[in-house]
């Protein structure tokens, strides 16, 4: 049965807003690797459109290497997209979801090892509906003060268990949390 592992960038104070917290060389390399063992990743529509930034570095590289290494990998890497939309991908790699997340999942759990989610709504909707397995939050060493928080929305007590940290050389840190059933 796979694995369905949230993998989210916050700053200190739990804000997840994608311009706060901006990942360097190390941070790129982590996740260009992480998708490198993972079989498949959940976005919502608004996210799905914020990562197709990423396409770009398929025709124009940067002098950066990690980010054209991400940039490749996020480029193979199986996207499943959720719109309350009708929603058209140009994407190959990408499809947009026919049944609901929780049939989504379930049938992906029976057939993958990895599936990722780096959407907070999706997040949060699986941690209410109990299909996530793992938290991976990568804590960027900020204090934003304003945005949006990483756990509004959720409706329940969910206990976690610590089961590994990194640290990178900028000073964020990745908590590896198992959520508990």
């Amino acid at each position: 049965m796979g694995k369905v592992i949230a993998t989210f960038n916050m700053t200190l104070d739990g804000v997840c807003d994608h311009t706060a917290g901006i990942p360097d060389q190390e941070i790129h390399d982590y996740y260009a690797d992480l998708l490198e063992q993972g079989d498949a990743i959940l976005y919502g529509r608004i996210t799905f459109e914020l990562m197709e930034y990423w396409r770009s570095f398929l025709e124009t590289p940067s002098e950066d290497h990690s980010m054209n290494t991400f940039a490749s990998r996020i480029n193979k890497i199986s996207k499943i997209v959720f719109s309350n939309h009708p929603y058209t991908i140009d994407w190959e790699t990408a499809r947009v979801a026919e049944r609901s997340l929780e049939d989504e999942v379930m049938a992906l759990k029976k057939s993958l090892n990895h599936i990722y989610v780096g959407c907070k709504s999706l997040i949060l909707q699986l941690l209410n509906l109990k299909l996530l397995d793992e938290l991976q939050l990568l804590i960027h060493p900020v204090i934003e003060g304003k945005g949006r928080r990483l756990f509004e929305g959720i409706n329940q007590t969910t206990n976690l268990t610590l089961i590994k940290t990194k640290k990178f050389k900028g000073g964020a840190i990745i908590l590896y949390y198992e959520v508990k059933k």
